[in-house]
């Protein structure tokens, strides 16, 4: 069904001049940070699933210690949020939350799978496995619980969205309004959190690994806000490029699985 598989590891390696981040196509250059070889993010078991509330502090997420983004592309941001994430997991769930202190909020995509990233949004990019070959997802979520929820096996040649009936299955809890319009220019914070079926995946990536102990995916994490006042793209792992990219699937670090 997705031919090319075999063409991402030499493109990986050939991808030179790219346009910028997840949707967006003049950003500034420039970058100011180095590389973390022993990154990577230790995914904690739940033992049952949990409500998906935007409740940061509920019990279950009281015990998972979060990612914070503390690296960007571009040119250093005048709005740099803080944003932090926790992920998790059950024998059929991956769960994700974010926490953003942030300004300039905006979210103007209706629908699921509008292009998100224009607004105050949040990434996450993984490989369920480790194989590069096999493609990656970029889930990307605005303030207002829309989401852009996407399967590629050679970076922006191939894009494949996952068919609105797959993107039901991710339940999703958000604290802001689904449309933000005018912007809110004073400092607001916002929480989006979802839980993602993994069985979704193996229609793209037959096999995909599962979460279990010992386990391990491959990530990065990401905020921006394209079309905001104050555009910015924030990572959590180091990405090399002179532009902002989040689409660099080498860039990728560990998620282990407890």
């Amino acid at each position: 069904m997705f031919a090319g598989r075999k063409l991402l590891a030499a493109t990986l390696a050939s991808f030179g001049l790219m346009v910028a981040s997840g949707c967006s196509d003049l950003h500034p250059s420039g970058s100011n940070h180095g590389k973390d070889a022993a990154l990577k993010y230790e995914v904690v078991r739940f033992s049952k699933p949990i409500k998906i509330d935007a409740n940061w502090d509920k019990p279950e997420w009281k015990k998972v210690k979060p990612v914070e983004l503390k690296r960007f592309m571009g040119k250093q941001p005048e709005h740099f949020p803080k944003v932090q994430a926790k992920l998790a997991y059950d024998s059929d769930n991956l769960y994700v939350i974010w926490r953003v202190e942030d300004n300039y909020v905006r979210a103007q995509a209706k629908k699921h799978q509008d292009p998100v990233c224009w607004d105050s949004c949040v990434e996450l990019f993984f490989m369920p496995g480790t194989p590069a070959e096999q493609g990656y997802f970029n889930l990307e979520m605005n303030c207002g619980g829309t989401m852009f929820f996407n399967f590629q096996l050679v970076p922006r040649q191939n894009e494949i969205n996952l068919t609105p009936e797959e993107v039901a299955q991710v339940e999703v809890a958000h604290t802001m309004p689904k449309i933000v319009d005018p912007e809110i220019a004073k400092p607001t914070v916002w929480f989006v959190e979802y839980r993602m079926p993994v069985s979704l995946l193996n229609k793209y990536i037959p096999g995909a690994v599962k979460p279990a102990p010992g386990v391990q995916w491959r990530a990065n994490m990401f905020k921006c806000g394209d079309r905001t006042s104050h555009p910015h793209w924030l990572t959590w792992a180091f990405v090399d490029r002179p532009k902002p990219d989040f689409h660099r699937p080498e860039s990728f670090v560990p998620l282990v699985f407890k």
